[in-house]
This record gives C-alpha cells, structure tokens and sequence, in this order.
C-alpha cells in the first residue's frame, strides 16, 4: 500500500480547510464513515479522496484484516480496527459507531460472496448503521446475469431487504487492466485488433473511489444505482492511439486472425456503455485512456 507521504498531508489538511464547508454542507458533522477493506488499493483511494474533501480523520472506521497497515491513518486521527468477514464475530466491534459504510466486494477467499457480503450487512445494520453503498457490478444495468455478475446481483438483494438505505456503485472493469495491454503495443510496435471487438467503459480505479467518496459525504445517494464508467468506449484502437501520445512510440494496428478462437475475457456487450455518473458525483469528468496512459508513460517505457 502506497504509505502518505508529507505533501499528501499538507494537501489533505489544505483541502480541508478548503472543502469543509461544502462537505458539512452536504453531511451531518456526527456521521461516522467506515470504510471496509480500507488497506486495499480502492478502500485507501477511498479515504485519501474523504480526506482530501475535507471530511475529518476522526470520523474514518477504518476496516481491514490487516489494520496495522492503517498506521498512517490512526496518526491523523483515524480509527482503524481488524474485521474480517470470514470471521463473522470480528465485525459488530469493527463496525460499532459508524453511521454509514463503504461495502467494498470482496474475492472468493472467505468463501461464497452473497454469504460474506450478509455477515458484513446484518453487521452494520446491528452497529446502527442507515446507510451502505456497495461496489457492485456494472453489468447488472444492462441485464446481465452471468460469472460475476451472479455474486453481486444476490448482494444487491441483501441489501435491499435490509431495511438499511443502499447506495449500488456498479463499477465497470478497472482501467489498470489496460496497462500491460499498453505496455505490449509499445514494446512491439504493433497491436492486434480482435475480430467483432467489443469496446468498453473502462474506468480508473481513482474515479471509483471519488465517486464512493462523493456518495459517502453528501446527501441524497439513499436506494440509489449509479453506472461508474469512464468517460468513452475503449478497444484497441483506442489504447495504441493513446499510447502513442503518450509515449511518441508508434504503433500498427493489425486485424486478428480470422481462424483464431475468440478472445476471452470479463465483459462483454452488457459493458459497452457509459454514464456521466463520476462527473455528477464528483464534479470532475472520468478520467480518459489518454490522461490515463499520459499518467503512467514511465511504466509504458520501462
């Protein structure tokens, strides 16, 4: 886990002297946010985003199986407990206080999903908590039912029989995948377009967390979906042409062999949309392949 660093202080500090108006605007200043899975790669964007809005340290439970890691956290003020959803007793002490709650899905190491996702949400509703938005699965909007999607559509159903208020963030594929995609092209110099290529609304996991972050601190999110994708539909083409800008590096694109089995892969049709979502919740537009891959030109070049 990337470790604050004193500039991401000093910015965070600054940011809330800057942003506290607007985020006690938005919510009440007794809400207590927990944030589970808070030493993964979404949950710690998640809080770096909380705190940058301004939203104070000592309102952050901070959830993980490893909370030793939080350490730098719990020096500005947070709480940081174990919980464990694999161990169902561990969460009523992990989640007492908070008032609403970043339901992060978890993988399939504590067993089937629906089952840990229940241990987590009867939890939260004994702590008191009135609301939790879950990271759900984009393609459930447009009707899909398979893989993935199966977890988290018996998620969703948890939570809306809860009688706690839900907020569903039904994230698109993370944009981080395209990296070693990029990376290949530009160390060929060529990149190979799939037959009936079906492009898709990837999104930064940075924009996930703002979005999570958004919903959290502000009012009017309750019994709500929103579709988190990027802001265009991506394929190969438009990864090599970004990559190009990115690094000067050019690429070809080459049709795939017609003979060749079809890739195979997450997503599909039922991801080949977008929304304004993360700019309507954060205020900033979603971050493109361009500005994604121009972010990480070191790694395109190593």
């Amino acid at each position: 886990m990337d470790q604050l660093t004193r500039r991401d202080v000093v910015q965070m500090m600054t940011a809330g002297v800057l942003l506290s108006g607007a985020v006690a605007a938005g919510a009440a200043g007794d809400d207590r946010i927990i944030i589970s899975g808070a030493s993964g790669q979404l949950g710690n964007a998640a809080v770096k985003d909380l705190l940058a809005r301004g939203f104070p340290a000592k309102n952050l439970i901070l959830c993980s199986r490893t909370p030793e890691s939080l350490a730098q956290y719990a020096k500005l003020g947070a709480v940081t407990r174990f919980g464990d959803f694999a161990q169902p007793d561990s969460l009523a002490a992990a989640f007492a206080g908070g008032t609403r709650m970043l339901l992060i899905s978890i993988g399939t190491g504590a067993g089937p999903r629906p089952v840990a996702h229940g241990h987590a949400i009867d939890a939260a509703k004994t702590a008191g908590v009135k609301q939790i938005a879950y990271t759900s699965w984009l393609g459930i909007s447009k009707g899909d039912t398979q893989g993935i999607a199966v977890d988290h559509i018996a998620t969703e159903d948890l939570l809306r029989k809860s009688g706690v208020a839900y907020t569903f963030l039904r994230n698109s594929l993370y944009m981080e995948i395209l990296l070693p995609q990029a990376v290949r092209m530009v160390a060929d110099g060529k990149a190979v377009v799939p037959a009936a290529e079906v492009r898709m609304g990837y999104v930064s996991r940075g924009d996930c967390a703002a979005a999570a972050a958004a919903v959290l601190s502000t009012r009017g999110h309750d019994n709500k979906s929103y579709d988190i994708t990027g802001p265009a539909l991506v394929g190969v083409a438009d990864i090599a042409a970004a990559a190009t800008a990115a690094t000067g590096k050019a690429i070809t694109l080459v049709p795939a062999d017609p003979t060749a089995p079809p890739a195979r892969g997450f997503g599909g049709p039922a991801l080949a949309f977008t929304s304004t979502a993360v700019a309507d919740l954060t205020g900033h537009p979603a971050t493109s392949i361009k500005a994604f891959l121009a972010a990480n030109k070191d790694k395109l070049l190593a």
